[in-house]
């Protein structure tokens, strides 16, 4: 399977990113190859990982085993924000940690503290997308007005803006701010704050018999909010790949919707494995 042959959302350059992700974060060693191996064979072709989880070797080890092609597989990574002036070399060394030539998407991980490195960063992941070091460049854990100082100063969006989302953390404003400045919204931990045992969760997820995790990310697909869960149990992998026989009606993600505000900054009733 193709990551084309997966619902996407198109960015800037016609690149084609899976609304499926799967995250590897606080995954290192074995058990991150192990674990990208089974996201691959169950289906996913969008792997996510970052400069400073460590696991770009085994990332890119678990791809080249897989037997899947580089161009099937749609490969993010990011630059921690303390890597202002080294752009460049922390790109170079994801890149031979990886061994895929290039990535789909470079993120800037977090917003650099500080004034003017967040704009000077910006520029080089965009020189590194000008070189094709990267077909796409964002950001990750930014605020409105963070994007907006970007836009500002070179009047280039992000394609994406990688953030914390779930059902609780629901925000129609914050999402159709993204959508309104052509910046796809990506949500990491989409289990974190939010309670699986919900009523409403479980009584969507038995009709039409699926879990209430798979609910969850049938959500996200649904507003087409691209998201990235994380486990290392093969079962949870295959189960959270699972989620495009069915679609929520408009009044069960509506529902859904009416969660945001709970839970928020709890800790999930959630085993943490499950956690993106």
């Amino acid at each position: 399977m193709r990551s084309s042959d997966q619902p996407t959302v198109v960015l800037p350059g016609r690149v084609r990113m899976p609304l499926l992700g799967f995250g590897t974060w606080q995954a290192s060693g074995e058990s991150a190859y192990d674990a990208v191996r089974t996201a691959l064979a169950a289906g996913y072709r969008h792997i996510d990982t970052a400069t400073m989880y460590g696991n770009e070797k085994e990332v890119g080890r678990a791809l080249r085993d897989s037997g899947l092609h580089r161009d099937d597989v749609f490969v993010t990574t990011k630059i921690p924000s303390d890597g202002v002036g080294r752009e460049r070399h922390v790109l170079e060394a994801s890149l031979a940690a990886l061994d895929t030539g290039h990535v789909d998407l470079w993120l800037v991980h977090w917003p650099p503290a500080a004034p003017g490195d967040s704009v000077r960063m910006w520029r080089q992941v965009l020189k590194a997308r000008d070189d094709g070091l990267t077909r796409a460049a964002g950001v990750s854990n930014y605020s409105t007005a963070q994007l907006d100082e970007l836009i500002q100063a070179t009047a280039e969006a992000p394609a994406v803006n990688q953030i914390r989302w779930g059902p609780p953390l629901y925000d129609a404003r914050r999402h159709a701010e993204h959508r309104d400045r052509g910046i796809v919204l990506e949500g990491y931990s989409p289990f974190k704050t939010t309670d699986l045992t919900d009523p409403v969760l479980t009584r969507i997820a038995e009709a039409h018999g699926v879990t209430p995790a798979q609910v969850v990310l049938r959500w996200h697909i649904d507003h087409g909010i691209v998201v990235i869960p994380k486990s290392v149990t093969p079962a949870r992998i295959r189960s959270n790949a699972d989620i495009f026989g069915f679609a929520l009606t408009p009044e069960e993600r509506d529902m859904v919707d009416a969660l945001a505000g709970q839970g928020r900054g709890e800790t999930a009733t959630v085993p943490t494995d499950v956690i993106a």
